[in-house]
């Protein structure tokens, strides 16, 4: 395994980490506890030193999980990372509750790194006025808290707002080759990096979507090198940046544990030639074209209050646009959702727009998505896409 420095703490954490929130069963807030143990222990035990978890992820079961493993004689062998939900603190009090609670299902008396979750620019605002500084200086100063950061979804201007708004430890992005000009993207890894910050890189696999790639954009990669993975291609192009402390992987099973750990162990700043870069900058171009919703699948819009399976629908309608699959896309719709499952179920009641990382425009994706999906004759309109 491979180390790197986190920023200007002093702490080396494995150039992999393991994001605690993928398991097996996780889409359905379950846990499969046994099959889970098995590839986060196997993990560890090949060096990675670097576990993420959160207040809400799956279900509220993946903090208690990590505390478990820390109990099973891994404590003291790893570093924990866990976010504070700030969308539920509503007053001062709040910040102590949450964290406190939080060290409870981790059975700890300190957290490694805290960060606060999914942070925006208004969610800085808000939490600015609730002294939230003054709180982080506590929390350090009282020993809770090791490192403090934030994880982000929204623009670089936000972005920039919030790095410089605090003397910060780390901050968590999400970055992978199809990302480099949104959210953070390349100019806000640079800058935290420069600001003597860790960088952990969040959905390096873009919801898992860069390991399935269409068949135009797999086959730039294997006449590239038949031999390497898309997985390898875009983990490597992640590990070849300096700035990128650590990388998580919400891994599902344990070969994917084994071909990431794999991956790892070759990782080094600066080992990616022009050639393959060149390949990497293909493969986005091409993708981009292909993948009109940018959404990650991370189901933070779950559940839908009236039931409507969204990460679903727009899993089936990148389907058809990716390569003219809109019978195949077509069908998926019909045969695996319900009748009350479907887009048109929508009310508009905005509760998932409030939540999406991504800042997706999802009521009006819902309706595109069934007037091409409902209907086989529906003769497909790309200039009918939202953000067009």
């Amino acid at each position: 395994m491979q180390y790197r420095d986190i920023g200007k703490t002093g702490v080396r954490a494995s150039a992999l980490g393991f994001g605690i929130m993928r398991l097996p069963g996780w889409e359905q807030n379950q846990l499969d506890e046994k099959v889970s143990l098995e590839m986060v222990e196997y993990a560890i035990d090949q060096g990675v030193n670097y576990l993420d978890t959160a207040y809400p992820y799956i279900g509220g079961l993946s903090e208690p999980f990590v505390g478990k493993i820390l109990n099973r004689g891994y404590r003291g062998k790893v570093m924990v990372a866990s976010k504070l939900p700030q969308w539920e603190v509503k007053e001062f009090k709040d910040f102590d509750r949450f964290l406190n609670e939080q060290l409870k299902r981790l059975t700890a008396e300190q957290v490694d790194f805290y960060l606060l979750h999914s942070m925006n620019g208004l969610a800085w605002q808000r939490l600015l006025t609730l002294g939230v500084t003054e709180w982080m200086d506590a929390i350090a100063a009282d020993g809770r808290v090791k490192h403090i950061g934030f994880s982000f979804h929204d623009d670089y201007a936000a972005f920039e707002t919030i790095v410089k708004g605090y003397d910060w430890d780390l901050c968590q992005i999400q970055y992978n080759y199809m990302d480099t000009e949104r959210q953070a993207g390349t100019k806000g890894l640079q800058l935290a990096a420069g600001l003597g910050l860790g960088v952990i890189v969040m959905e390096p696999l873009l919801g898992g979507t860069l390991a399935n790639l269409p068949p135009a954009v797999n086959a730039i990669f294997e006449e590239a090198d038949p031999q390497r993975s898309p997985v390898d291609w875009a983990l490597q192009w992640l590990w070849n940046q300096p700035e990128v402390s650590v990388v998580l992987s919400g891994m599902g099973h344990l070969q994917q544990v084994k071909e990431n750990l794999t991956s790892a162990d070759r990782s080094r700043h600066g080992s990616m030639t022009e050639v393959e870069k060149a390949v990497i900058r293909q493969a986005a171009r091409t993708y981009h074209a292909m993948r009109p919703i940018g959404c990650t699948n991370c189901h933070y819009c779950m559940p839908c209050p009236s039931g409507v399976q969204i990460p679903r629908i727009f899993e089936f309608y990148n389907h058809g646009a990716q390569g003219d699959y809109w019978y195949v896309a077509r069908g998926m719709y019909h045969d695996l959702l319900a009748a009350d499952q479907r887009a048109d179920q929508c009310t508009e009641c905005g509760a998932c727009e409030s939540v999406c990382p991504q800042q997706l425009a999802i009521i009006d994706w819902l309706k595109v998505s069934h007037r091409v999906l409902n209907d086989f004759s529906y003769d497909y309109d790309p200039s009918l896409h939202p953000d067009r």
